[in-house]
């Protein structure tokens, strides 16, 4: 369905500017004047929103490239018409000029009329093409920097799955790492509290009035020994938990 001359310059000026809601050049306005990123950087979840950008960028470089091929067409049939009305004005200004050779006036100022509702056809199908021709400079203008607008959202999104990527990493390494240091600490410290309670319970169970100087003297060691190991291990396992906490 081709668009009647007379509406062209109405429909380029209605929807360039804005105030036809539906039309490509209103969304081109709101795609190509935002900041993309200040936008996905205060956007709640900026993986859905970067491909919200994405998905809407391509719909208008669709639209805007429906657009340009109507005008094209548009220019193209435009073009053809002036020259058919440029075609009629010349053959009535020679049909002119042979009434006025054979004194017919009369079929002279006629002929003439026909040539000027030509000519003022041409005038008004020019106008109407610099309107085409500036709408499409400015559809072209517009859909390069849409296309840039789409290259950069592609890359932030690609940049944001990467990044929510390593992010789910250095997660689950942490877990990993604080699931295996607590175990392993953990059991050695258990074992270190058995120990230490099967020498509280031998000392209990044999009495310290029977046990020789030497014998004493290296439960005390032993005892010790086993309480600065236990100190050691529990500042160990404090330290691990802050430097995981960070």
């Amino acid at each position: 369905m081709t668009m009647p001359l007379q509406s062209l310059a109405t429909y380029t000026s209605t929807n360039y500017t804005g105030t036809n809601n539906m039309g490509v050049f209103n969304r081109f306005s709101d795609v190509i004047n935002s900041n993309l990123n200040a936008v996905l950087d205060q956007a709640e979840d900026p993986g859905k929103m970067v491909k919200l950008i994405t998905r809407e960028t391509r719909d208008t470089l669709v639209e805007a490239r429906s657009a340009a091929a109507h005008y094209v067409a548009e220019r193209k049939q435009l073009h053809e018409r002036i020259r058919r009305a440029r075609q009629e004005s010349e053959a009535w200004q020679s049909k002119a000029e042979v009434a006025i050779t054979k004194n017919r006036d009369d079929l002279a100022k006629l002929a003439l009329i026909e040539k000027a509702h030509h000519d003022e056809a041409v005038t008004s199908m020019d106008a109407e093409l610099v309107h085409i021709d500036d709408a499409l400079s400015r559809l072209s203008h517009d859909t390069n920097r849409l296309e840039e607008k789409l290259k950069l959202a592609l890359s932030r999104q690609k940049a944001l799955i990467v990044r929510g990527q390593t992010a789910k990493s250095r997660i689950r390494v942490k877990r990993q790492l604080h699931d295996v240091n607590c175990d392993e600490a953990l059991s050695r410290f258990e074992e270190y509290e058995s120990k230490l309670d099967d020498v509280e319970g031998q000392v209990e169970s044999c009495g310290l009035g029977n046990q020789t100087l030497s014998q004493e003297i290296d439960e005390l060691q032993s005892d010790e020994l086993l309480s600065r190991e236990l100190h050691a291990l529990k500042s160990k396992i404090r330290t691990n938990k802050a430097i995981i906490t960070r």
